[in-house]
């Protein structure tokens, strides 16, 4: 089972756009059978979890949040399994490391994620909103060729959960192909 990060805006109110979204995803990250990690938090990171934990196919153990502080209690209500690291946010290193990253909106922080993902080779999706999703989405992060076998290697631009399920289903093997044969 695949373990796809969902980053985005730490801020962003219930019931905004972006949190729309994330909540969507979610969801439909775990109908499809996919586990969702998260920085454990509010806004995105708590919409994304919430829509993970009211998925039909949801199981204990699949929403997972890696959090900045040391207390597992200050993760929300929807975190299955809270991995506290006390790293603040040199934590988004963990979380860039999932087998994907979709970001949703975003500020500084999620820039820092998006960077690390790209870095670490992940495949890299982007919902088309405001916030460092939209700018980066359907870009290269820089001109570095991560791959030989992915000439069209980029940040993916979606627009939503299903695109976004799709792109996944569609790019996520190869890319793991890929960073395997180095």
């Amino acid at each position: 089972m695949s373990i796809v990060a969902v980053i985005g805006d730490g801020t962003a109110p219930a019931g905004s756009e972006t949190w729309r979204l994330a909540e969507a995803l979610g969801e439909r990250l775990v109908d499809c059978k996919y586990r969702v990690l998260t920085g454990g938090l509010g806004g995105v990171m708590e919409a994304a979890c919430r829509g993970a934990a009211r998925s039909a196919a949801h199981r204990p153990g699949v929403v997972i949040g890696i959090l900045p502080g040391d207390d597992p209690e200050a993760a929300n209500a929807h975190v299955d399994l809270a991995i506290a690291t006390g790293l603040g946010h040199l934590r988004n290193g963990i979380v860039a490391r999932a087998d994907a990253v979709v970001a949703v909106g975003g500020g500084a922080g999620t820039l820092s994620e998006m960077a690390l993902a790209w870095i670490e080779r992940r495949l890299l999706l982007a919902y088309r909103v405001v916030g460092w999703s939209g700018r980066l989405a359907g870009t290269r992060i820089d001109e570095r060729r991560r791959f030989a076998s992915i000439p069209d290697d980029q940040v993916f631009g979606v627009g939503s959960a299903e695109e976004a399920v799709a792109t996944l289903e569609l790019r996520l093997p190869e890319y793991v192909a890929a960073r395997r044969n180095g």
